[in-house]
């Protein structure tokens, strides 16, 4: 299954397999730096699924009037305005 076919829980799931061997298997350096750029392209991949989720959701408020009003959703870069 490829990154893009990967849903976040599937990308984590592969993540914690890949920790678990880097800590308690006994593997040589090649295996060890192949697992690791592989966990550092599925941290990167779950970042992309995140920072999408986030441009999407909307914060409902009620408006000083009582009305409801949507604003983005907060995000670390946006979080300041």
């Amino acid at each position: 299954m490829s990154k893009k076919d990967m849903t976040f829980e599937e990308a984590i799931r592969e993540l914690e397999k890949i920790a678990v061997s880097l800590e308690n298997e006994k593997i040589d350096l090649d295996e060890s730096l192949k697992l690791y750029e592989e966990g550092v392209k599925l941290v990167r991949y779950c970042n992309k699924l995140i920072e999408s989720a986030e441009r999407k959701i909307k914060v409902l408020s009620l408006s000083s009037d009582g009305e409801l009003e949507e604003k983005d959703f907060p995000t670390a870069d946006r979080s300041e305005g």
